[in-house]
């Protein structure tokens, strides 16, 4: 299975004699060009985003899933979010477009509220 940019995934499962076995194998297979290509798309957004940034007062602490965590001073908050959302939405052109959410938050769980 290969994304969008061609990083490929092999799943030897896929021609088990088992029902069971090759079932979960075509639903990776199926999954893997999808969740890959998502996978791909965050990680160029994350690499535009370090350019963006000013390390001073926004950083990238982590991701989780689809999402990215940055820490950023209180005041620059709405700036910081503007970017990440430009940048995640236009990282790369596909016919669908991406939609991105920005949440804010002295804590994740307060972000995730």
């Amino acid at each position: 299975m290969t994304t969008l940019f061609g990083r490929v995934r092999y799943i030897p499962e896929i021609h088990n004699k088992s029902f069971t076995v090759r079932g979960n194998a075509e639903r990776m297979a199926t999954n893997a060009p999808i969740q890959g290509t998502a996978a791909d798309i965050l990680k160029l957004a994350m690499i535009a985003l370090d350019a963006k940034l000013d390390r001073e007062t926004a950083r990238m602490l982590l991701t989780v899933h689809d999402e990215i965590v940055i820490e950023v001073r209180e005041e620059r908050a709405p700036d910081v979010a503007g970017i990440v959302k430009e940048t995640m939405e236009n990282i790369f052109p596909l016919a669908v477009p991406l939609a991105v959410d920005t949440h804010w938050g002295k804590s994740w769980y307060e972000a995730k509220e």
